[in-house]
């Protein structure tokens, strides 16, 4: 997390069990951290873990260029995908 953190305005509600909420303060406590600190930390963690899957790849060379010719190749025409798009829908 950055060094410096603007004002905290928003507020986040969890609900769990008696046995979770124990498990969290004893995770909290033996990481030197309130509950929410803690929560917080976990889930910015997580949260950094799930959009790097969407944001970065990892492909070896034959990937790599086959990926390149996929870029590189001409739109294929999709009329099908036209017609959805162009025409009236249910709501329209």
């Amino acid at each position: 997390m950055p060094a410096f953190s603007p004002a905290k305005s928003e507020r986040i509600d969890v609900r769990t069990s008696t046995p979770v909420k124990q498990l969290l303060q004893d995770a909290a406590r033996a990481s030197h951290k309130n509950v929410s600190e803690f929560l917080l930390d976990a889930g910015i963690t997580a949260a950094n873990q799930a959009l790097a899957e969407r944001r970065h790849f990892v492909l070896d060379d034959e990937q790599w260029q086959s990926f390149q010719q996929a870029l590189d190749a001409p739109p294929q025409a999709l009329p099908r995908l036209k017609k959805l798009l162009t025409e009236p829908g249910l709501l329209d």
